[in-house]
């Protein structure tokens, strides 16, 4: 009489067998899927390049904003330095158009000086006014106003105003030797020049001729 139950070896056999079947049947599933992914072969290679394309362009941007940070940062200290250098002008230079009005009143007083000299009744007045001629210059020099030096000095068309040149032995040509009206500065800049006239040189006496503004 024939069993019909499988013996044991036979039916280990058929479970070989079955487990065989099954991981061929998952190993060519997946090979399907690796062959339809985006990221095998050449859509593996284009998706490498748009990545290091993609961190080229943003590292080029964060370079330029960068330098576009630095540019603007340079421009505004420029600007601070500009605007705080224009401040101390306004401030260094605020009380030039005052001392222009106070240096006719200089004139005048220098004048009255020169018309006494040698003038016996009036030698008390003349010391009078040298005495608020000199207090003037104090109050000029307190804020920074100096009378400009021309007198034997070489002729600075940036000083100095020429009103003619003429013959003199006592200075050589191209300096001044005479001051006609005083000049003036306020620190570096000057308030008026000095007009005043140029020796040429030795020469005949009176042969002066008319240069204006040298």
């Amino acid at each position: 009489m024939f069993n019909n139950n499988p013996s044991e070896p036979e039916q280990e056999l058929s479970k070989e067998q079955d487990s065989s079947e099954q991981f061929a049947a998952d190993f060519s599933v997946d090979e399907d899927a690796a062959a339809s992914s985006p990221l095998s072969g050449e859509a593996a290679v284009d998706g490498a390049s748009a990545f290091f394309a993609d961190q080229d362009r943003l590292q080029q941007e964060l370079q330029q904003a960068n330098d576009r940070a630095v540019r603007w940062q340079a421009e505004l200290e420029n600007y601070r330095k500009r605007a705080r250098r224009e401040m101390e002008d306004e401030r260094r230079y605020a009380a030039l158009p005052l001392l222009v009005d106070i240096l006719g009143v200089v004139d005048n007083l220098d004048r009255a000086i020169e018309a006494s000299e040698g003038n016996s009744q009036a030698a008390g007045l003349s010391e009078g006014v040298k005495m608020v001629a000199t207090q003037l210059a104090g109050v000029l020099a307190k804020h920074h106003c100096y009378p400009v030096e021309a007198l034997g000095k070489p002729f600075d068309p940036h000083m100095h105003e020429a009103l003619m040149e003429m013959p003199s032995e006592e200075f050589d040509a191209g300096n001044v030797c005479r001051v006609a009206r005083q000049g003036y500065r306020l620190h570096d800049r000057v308030v008026r020049p000095a007009q005043v006239l140029v020796s040429k040189g030795p020469g005949p006496s009176g042969a002066g001729a008319a240069s204006p503004n040298r």
